[in-house]
């Protein structure tokens, strides 16, 4: 049961003055909570501000810097509506004692400013100030109170990640009322370390990040204390889970699994091709594991195109030799689809019974593939979250292969070990992982490491263009697409002040159908099932040449014929989601081409990270450069999909607290296993806050 103090905190976020039904969408969107659940109020707490907006510059209307935001003291002087029909803006005039300075509002309410800026009033207004024909404006104000209010004004202010649809303002006072919410909480630190540290407790922490003041401001940023302590509690939490899995995984006894390799051989006679030589050894480690009556916990780390899922194949193949059934996950439809499509030849060679499950198979579908799971009729699974569900049983789980193990929390794993008894598990990622990382996100595993390409394969050829040369890159698509080519082209991950991504693609679609005629086909996150299958299988197998996508096909999409690929404003990607990209073609016989397309000036970090891929297609060397550039959120794709990463700590820029964490959590266990005596209540309310409680059921189940 969770600490009723705690209560508070997981109210849904609709309980805040304020926040409606509709707010609370936008919120679940905002924050990547499941969207099967309304976020809790502490979810809105962990969304930490991207930055500081500092108002205190007071520099009078005529010494105003260009771009820059200030403050101005002045006294309004006259209205200046726009003529009736007419879509100029509303301008209001005002002066100090060095100048006159225009407000401007676009589809303004004339009698809403008639009565915030009244003529003759005195007011502090505060925003960006821009000059126009040698001129003061100021667009839409942030901030307008009468001078006799001026305490009122925030003078240092977050700056938030928003969605569409979601003001700053409005998320602001959601964050405000949650921070009332938060009680005085009992401390979980080690005394000794917290004293050292010199940081301020959970609450207080929470408080000076979210409504930061002059007196802070100046040690806001990676290395204020706030930011440093809740970052620790989140590796600790995080450690903490990841050490009662591991325990809890290595008391419940593994099975010795016996297999004779018969169906390995009959796959390995319909494989086109032979092992390679990393592919083989993966096999060999894995089958040692299976035999071992120790509970298998191995990652198979491969970069794109390496022949994972062969290896998986084959660890299945032992598995079900010995009599037990075998799960395969993965993240997407697409990929699930895609994986039964392309592992049906093989299984069937070797005559084991395959079939698929997917959040949305049709109810007879689903229920015909849970009876024939349950009597043991299906040999291997393969599917989507949706195998989660608690009503789907398993006559005798043996092994669980998760794909893309980013996607997936600790939970989820632990849901899955307990389908069966002493299940053995592989989690397969096409991620390249420091081993920093490997560390932080799956504890000890046993790693095995697929680093050459099957034979075969096509060296890719990448090229950075900057965006205003983008006809010449429609013209060369236009010549490949005549030639007979297949290629895709791929929309930006968008910024926050524009349209959605969605919408980038749509209009990107329309543009190339009408440059390029109608062989080009769209697939984005959006789309029904049906609707991705069809635009990918036309794309595959039919008279669509150019897919444009959003960044679904990021993993796992296999079209062998595709050897072009576009990657639209390459800039804002990570290094590993552009190197997981471009491994979406290379995989047939001709020489392929990556074109990065980036928006010119440049900054540092995306110059570093296009060159990286220009001079490399080593996915480990390109893993060790993004945590460098970036830190871990980009790598593990978290940060993107809103899926089990850190919501405020970096494992990048803060391993020193990492590996601090996870010595704390070690020492813990060790004094206090049962988490019963001084520390250990405390800590299990940490773990609940940041979303480990799967953790403390361990505790529970002993």
């Amino acid at each position: 049961m969770r600490p009723s103090s705690l209560d508070p905190l997981f109210a849904p976020v609709s309980s805040l003055p304020g926040v409606g039904s509709r707010l609370a969408v936008r919120l679940a969107s905002l924050l990547g909570t499941d969207p099967e659940r309304e976020p809790h109020v502490i979810d809105l707490l962990m969304h930490m501000p991207s930055g500081i907006i500092d108002r205190r510059l007071r520099p009078g209307i005529a010494r105003a810097p260009e771009g820059a935001i200030v403050t101005l003291e002045v006294r309004i002087d006259r209205h200046q509506a726009p003529p009736r029909a007419s879509r100029a803006p509303y301008r209001i005039f005002g002066h100090d004692d060095s100048g006159e300075i225009a407000f401007v509002f676009f589809h303004a309410n004339s009698s809403w400013l008639e009565k915030s800026m009244p003529v003759g009033a005195d007011l502090i207004v505060s925003g960006r100030v821009e000059w126009f024909n040698g001129r003061p404006q100021m667009v839409h104000p942030d901030h307008v109170v009468p001078a006799d209010e001026a305490d009122t004004l925030p003078l240092v202010e977050p700056v938030y990640p928003l969605t569409q649809g979601l003001s700053g303002k409005v998320l602001q006072k959601a964050i405000a009322a949650g921070l009332e919410r938060v009680p005085d909480l009992p401390e979980w630190l080690d005394a000794a370390h917290g004293k050292r540290a010199n940081w301020p407790s959970f609450r207080e922490a929470l408080t000076a990040l979210h409504r930061p003041d002059e007196a802070r401001l100046a040690e806001h940023g990676e290395d204020s204390a706030a930011l440093a302590r809740l970052s620790y509690d989140e590796f600790l939490a995080n450690q903490l889970a990841l050490a009662l899995v591991r325990r809890s995984l290595r008391q419940t006894r593994g099975i010795g699994r016996k297999f004779d390799g018969v169906l390995k051989a009959k796959i390995l006679a319909a494989l086109p091709y032979s092992l390679t030589n990393g592919q083989a050894q993966a096999v060999t480690e894995i089958e040692e594991d299976l035999a071992s009556p120790i509970r298998m916990l191995r990652l198979l780390q491969g970069d794109v195109g390496a022949g994972k899922t062969v290896v998986g194949l084959l660890a299945a193949a032992a598995a079900i030799e010995s009599g037990a059934q075998t799960v395969l996950m993965a993240p997407t439809e697409i990929l699930a689809r895609q994986h039964h499509a392309s592992l049906a030849p093989l299984c069937e060679a070797a005559g084991i019974r395959l079939a698929i499950l997917t959040g949305r198979d049709g109810a007879r579908h689903k229920r015909e593939t849970r009876a024939a799971l349950e009597a043991g009729e299906i040999d291997l699974l393969v599917g989507t979250h949706a195998l989660f569900q608690s009503e789907i049983a398993f006559a005798n789980l043996g092994l669980a292969i998760v794909d893309e193990q980013h996607r997936f929390g600790v939970h989820q794993r632990l849901m899955l070990a307990s389908k069966g008894q002493g299940v053995d598990m592989l989690v397969m990622t096409a991620t390249p992982i420091p081993r920093t990382l490997v560390l932080t996100y799956f504890g000890d595993m046993e790693v095995s490491r697929l680093t050459e390409k099957p034979a075969g394969r096509q060296p890719i050829t990448t090229v950075a263009v900057p965006l205003d040369r983008m006809d010449e890159v429609v013209e060369r698509l236009r010549v490949a697409l005549q030639e007979g080519k297949k290629a895709y082209w791929v929309c930006p991950l968008v910024e926050e002040s524009e349209k959605s991504d969605l919408a980038a693609a749509e209009e990107r679609h329309a543009v190339l159908t009408q440059l390029l005629g109608p062989r080009v086909a769209l697939v984005h996150g959006r789309q029904s099932s049906d609707e991705k299958d069809a635009a990918m299988r036309a794309f595959k197998d039919g008279p669509v040449q150019l897919l444009v996508a959003t960044t679904v096909i990021e993993v796992g999409v296999d079209v062998p014929e595709a050897s072009i690929i576009v990657i639209e404003h390459a800039e804002r990607f990570g290094l590993s989601q552009l190197h997981q990209l471009r491994g979406r073609v290379g995989r047939g016989k001709e020489a392929s081409t990556c074109l990065l397309l980036y928006k010119t000036p440049i900054g540092e970090t995306a110059r570093a990270r296009l060159s990286i891929m220009r001079e490399t297609n080593d996915g480990f060397l390109i893993a060790e450069e993004d945590l460098r550039l970036r830190g871990e959120g980009e790598i593990l794709g978290t940060r993107q999909s809103g899926t089990p990463g850190f919501r405020i700590a970096d494992a990048g820029t803060q391993a020193d607290l990492l590996e601090t964490a996870r010595d704390d959590a070690r020492l813990v266990l060790e004094t206090e296993p049962a988490l019963d005596g001084k520390r250990g209540p405390h800590l299990k309310m940490l773990l609940y806050l940041f979303g480990r409680d799967e953790a403390v059921r361990l505790l529970r189940a002993g």
